[in-house]
C-alpha cells in the first residue's frame, strides 16, 4: 500500500490495477449476456471472461464475439476493437455494418454496457464523454446509456489530482441521467440500488474508511449483502 500524499492531503492507495478492475468486473457478467464495450478499461474485459461462460462482446465499430487481444505476430489489420486495438473474434462472432450495429444498440438487444468514466454522481448520472476545453470523444455513448438496461462503470476511483471521482452532482457535461447500474473501482465496487449508489465490496486490502476518506457522493453500505 502507497501513502505518497496528494494535493488533496489525502494519501494515496493502492487497490485494484486496471486490469484487475476489469477481471473483478468481468466476473460478474452472466452467460449469455451481449454486452458492449467502450474504451479504456473496458477493453482489457475479453482477457477475463471466465472459461466455459458464453458472453458475447460487441464492438460498436461492428463486431459482434469480440475475443481478447491476438498473440504478437497475429495481428490483423483490418480487426480492431473501438479503441483501435488489435482485436479477435471468438467461435460464432460476426462482423456487421455500423447501421447494424447501432441497430443493436438502440435497440435494446444489448444486456450491458461497460463504459469508463469521468464522473459518476451518488444519484447515478454519469460523465464520460467530454472536459470542457478538451477535444470531446466521439462515439455512440449517450445511445448507449439510453438503450442498454444495465450500464456498468469501471473507473479509477480518483483522477489523477487525487480528487473523488464518485461525487455528488457532475460536473462535465452529462452522458445520461440516472444510467449508472453498477460502478467497478480500484477500491471497491457499488451497486445502484433504489437510486442510490450502494458500497457492495471493498477491494483486497482496502476497508471501508479507505473509501469513505476518498469518496465524494453519498452512499449506503451493504458489504457481502
Amino acid at each position: 500500500m502507497s501513502t505518497t500524499d496528494t494535493g488533496t492531503g489525502v494519501p494515496t492507495i493502492t487497490g485494484r490495477s486496471r486490469d484487475q478492475i476489469a477481471q473483478r468486473l468481468a466476473e460478474d457478467l452472466q452467460d449469455g449476456y451481449t454486452v458492449n464495450l467502450g474504451v479504456g478499461i473496458p477493453l482489457a474485459v475479453p482477457h477475463h471472461v471466465p472459461p466455459g461462460r458464453e458472453v458475447f462482446l460487441q464492438s460498436e465499430n461492428g463486431i459482434l464475439g469480440l475475443g481478447p487481444a491476438p498473440e504478437p505476430g497475429a495481428e490483423d489489420p483490418d480487426l480492431t476493437n473501438a479503441g483501435k486495438q488489435p482485436a479477435s473474434m471468438i467461435p460464432g462472432g460476426a462482423i456487421v455494418d455500423s447501421a447494424t450495429s447501432f441497430a443493436i444498440i438502440r435497440g435494446g438487444h444489448l444486456d450491458v454496457t461497460i463504459l469508463g468514466a469521468l464522473q459518476v454522481s451518488e444519484s447515478a448520472d454519469l460523465s464520460n464523454w467530454y472536459v470542457p476545453g478538451r477535444n470531446p470523444a466521439v462515439g455512440g455513448a449517450m445511445d448507449l446509456v439510453a438503450g442498454t438496461p444495465q450500464v456498468w462503470v469501471c473507473m479509477e476511483h480518483v483522477d489523477r489530482g487525487g480528487r473523488p471521482k464518485l461525487v455528488r452532482e457532475c460536473t462535465f457535461p452529462l452522458t445520461g441521467r440516472g444510467v449508472v447500474t453498477r460502478v467497478y473501482t480500484d477500491l471497491a465496487v457499488f451497486h445502484v440500488r433504489g437510486g442510490r449508489l450502494t458500497l457492495v465490496e471493498c477491494a483486497p486490502g482496502i476497508t471501508p474508511e479507505d473509501v469513505r476518506l476518498r469518496t465524494e457522493a453519498a452512499y449506503d453500505e451493504a458489504i457481502g449483502r
